[in-house]
């Protein structure tokens, strides 16, 4: 199970996505380019002194990161447009749980390569939410059927 980020805006989110995959165990492939830079205060910040313990991998471009794609990865996106619900999919340990730009997600190219298109259910009249949080809560779905948390509570 990765997650990937694709030219993420905002430092805060990209920082707190590291750490939770530094926390479960999880890699992050990161698609440049990011709007911010990794030396960012917020963004150091937000993954605190985990940073050093995630396993992270940063692509120049889509291109770059398709090419370093394990083969057979399916790419499951995270996409308010979609029809599906996060919780009806049967997620695989392979998958690579793909997240768009904070304004913008992705382009309708990379929106029509997708394996699987999911959503997370939310109240009418909502627009969507923060993209780590949402990214979180997938993430989680995806590591319990899969049975793949880590299996130290740390106590």
């Amino acid at each position: 199970m990765r997650l990937a980020l694709y030219q993420p805006e905002i430092p805060q989110n990209a920082g707190t996505l590291l750490r939770l995959g530094a926390c479960l165990g999880v890699e992050i492939d990161i698609i440049e380019p990011c709007g911010f830079a990794f030396t960012d205060r917020l963004f150091l910040r937000a993954g605190l002194d985990y940073l050093p313990r995630a396993t992270y991998y940063r692509h120049d471009s889509w291109d770059a990161f398709l090419t370093a794609r394990p083969p057979g990865a399916r790419l499951v996106l995270l996409s308010t447009r979609a029809s599906q619900s996060y919780v009806s999919l049967a997620f695989r340990p392979t998958d690579i749980l793909l997240l768009g730009r904070e304004t913008e997600g992705v382009p309708e190219s990379i929106h029509a390569t997708a394996d699987e298109r999911v959503r997370v259910p939310m109240r009418a009249g909502l627009r969507s939410l923060n993209v780590a949080v949402a990214g979180a809560m997938v993430l989680g779905e995806a590591l319990r059927q899969t049975v793949a948390f880590p299996t130290d509570l740390g106590h």
